[in-house]
């Protein structure tokens, strides 16, 4: 049976949210959902999204039944209306919203009002500044009054930027907007963190308890007003086509590819082996996590599939640490030289600290760092030792490990832990940079890898599980997601691969080989994403050139010495100049070899 389009673009035909694009003079913004995002004044994006948002007590997002939405709109004017219902348990929640823009302002009003007690992790407005605001000026005024000048923050860091805040107002391009919050204490977290391409502004302090309870038929109101002055200093860009230039070669080369597997996948993989040979990673890494219920006997689905299939293999190890140190790792060493496994290196993070841990929030009991790694240093002398997070960069910057007696430094990354939609998970692409030079600046020269940086999340550090997604839906959390399956899972990888090449990272591991993170399918054929990462695994160590995309939000490139490496980012066909080369055209999500 022919695929649709949606099904080859996306792995899922569940229908892309409606989008109404709302004028009120030189303010522009776009409705979906009920919310606002790519807020513009003359042009300029100066706020990239405010939404009304309840979350549940995982940090799961909690999809409202939308009624009576009226719009108007009047060419200097334009406003919104609508009731949305939200469950939590036996409670309902309503809420009433108003929009309204005009006169260069903007004002997104809601009430929210409890039937039963209400269970919420948060509930209210969050505010996102976008991405190119990093490093930029703000004025920040506190909710005492007090007015500070301040930057948004270059570097990442793992806590709060700005507290008790009642507006921020920044310039951009020759245009200034002033957000001023009322109806609650907001603060400030630095979404890159979670690769989330923003700056958020929300309400509730994190240092307050959660989940809490909205008491039943108290009314609570809350309300953004944005307002603009100036007018946007244009820089002419030339529309259509877009160019590439390619320049000197770097003096890093493209790292090495790995594919992750459990002993579950690895059993698995033998049924694939020429699938595996065809991709051809040169290295495989072992994830063993007992508190997943692996155990040691698991161990010889490793060394099975390492007989079959000769590569670097590296162990990542979800240690227990709950009791004597050098007795866990005996006894890992024992299982592992039984089981015949051959490492390069062991990769060693304890479970409990993949768990997200708030900052001014107490970390749970745990050996230091340090004596977890002389542990493992005593156990297996002679094999590369790494420290980091199993989980995610953001886990990694709270809890930052000594690195004098490691080898290497590794977390991974998830780009749908706050959104979902594919605008919001292209746009992480825009944030890896910032993590590897944040990693950079605590972690120095030491040698540095990427974990697992699926589209679909393996472990969920902010709730109790990840979510379920058997209808093929674009969801947060989520343990499989449909694109992983599709063209925008494979453009996406290569777009990842593009901005981490020049940061001299070690290796990189985009997926996992079978399973709902893999590359092999129902079919038992490649998915998209598995020829993509094929284009690429065969290049490990290969040398790079630098390039300079004229729309990188629409394009990534990676310029090898003897081809370069294309992927179209958006759902539309464009056409790209790379060079003096002949112009080609790419269709959505498309990945090529020029």
């Amino acid at each position: 049976m022919e695929l649709t389009v949606a099904m080859t673009l996306y792995g899922t035909d569940a229908p892309i949210p409606e989008r109404r694009l709302l004028s009120a003079g030189l303010v522009t913004a776009i409705l979906e959902e009920g919310n606002l995002r790519d807020i513009r004044f003359d042009q300029i994006e100066m706020i990239r999204g405010i939404g009304y948002l309840i979350r549940d007590r995982d940090w799961g997002t909690l999809v409202p039944q939308i009624t009576d939405m009226r719009i108007e709109e009047s060419g200097d004017h334009f406003s919104v209306t609508y009731h949305a219902i939200y469950h939590s348990n036996d409670a309902r929640l309503d809420v009433d919203v108003n929009i309204e823009a005009g006169n260069n302002r903007l004002v997104f009003s809601a009430a929210a009002t409890p039937t039963g007690s209400f269970e919420t992790n948060r509930a209210g407005f969050t505010i996102l500044h976008p991405i190119g605001v990093s490093g930029s000026r703000v004025t920040v005024e506190h909710s005492d009054g007090q007015v500070i000048e301040d930057h948004f923050p270059n570097e990442i860091e793992p806590w709060q930027p700005f507290k008790n805040i009642q507006c921020l107002t920044h310039e951009t391009s020759g245009v200034t907007v002033s957000c001023r919050l009322k109806g609650d204490v907001f603060e400030m977290e630095d979404q890159r963190n979670w690769s989330d391409a923003s700056f958020k502004t929300y309400v509730r302090p994190l240092e307050l308890p959660w989940p809490y309870l909205l008491d039943h038929g108290v009314t609570v109101s809350q309300s953004v007003y944005l307002s603009f002055t100036g007018r946007s200093i244009k820089v002419e860009t030339s529309a259509g086509q877009i160019s590439v230039a390619t320049g000197e070669i770097l003096d890093c080369s493209f790292p090495e590819t790995a594919l992750v597997l459990t002993p579950n996948e690895a059993d698995e993989a033998l049924q694939y082996l020429p699938l595996l040979a065809t991709i051809s990673p040169s290295r495989i890494t072992c994830h063993f996590d007992p508190a997943a219920g692996h155990t040691i006997d698991d161990l010889r689905a490793f060394s099975q599939l390492q007989r079959k299939y000769p590569a670097v293999y590296d162990f990542e190890y979800a240690a227990d640490c709950t009791g004597d140190l050098r007795k866990e790792f005996q006894l890992l060493k024992k299982g592992l030289n039984q089981a015949q496994l051959k490492l390069d290196s062991l990769l060693v993070c304890p479970s409990v600290d993949r768990q997200s841990t708030p900052p001014g929030s107490e970390w749970p009991d745990c050996p230091p760092l340090d004596a977890i790694y002389a542990a493992t240093r005593e156990n297996f002398d002679g094999i590369k030792i790494g420290g980091g997070m199993l989980s995610y960069f953001t886990e990694l910057n709270r809890k930052r490990p000594p690195t004098e007696n490691l080898d290497f430094i590794s977390h991974g990354t998830n780009p749908i832990v706050h959104a979902a939609d594919d605008q919001s998970v292209m746009q992480t692409l825009e944030t890896i940079p910032y993590i590897l030079k944040s990693t950079r600046k605590f972690a120095g020269s030491l040698s540095y890898r990427l974990g697992l940086s699926s589209i679909a999340m393996r472990q969920n550090p902010y709730g109790t599980k990840t979510m379920d997604n058997f209808r093929d839906q674009r969801i947060c959390m989520a343990n499989s997601d449909p694109r992983h399956w599709a063209r925008f899972g494979a453009a996406f990888a290569v777009g990842y691969a593009a901005e981490i090449v020049p940061f001299g990272i070690e290796s990189w591991t985009p997926a996992a080989f079978t399973g709902p993170r893999g590359v092999v399918t129902k079919a038992g054929k490649l998915s998209p994403l598995g020829h993509a990462i094929s284009l690429l695994a065969r290049r490990g160590g290969a040398p790079v050139r630098s390039s300079r995309v004229s729309h990188p939000d629409k394009l990534s490139v990676i310029a090898f010495t003897d081809c370069i490496a294309v992927a179209n980012l958006t759902s539309e066909t464009i056409t790209c100049q790379i060079d003096a080369l002949k112009p080609i055209s790419l269709d959505p999500f498309a990945v090529k070899l020029v």
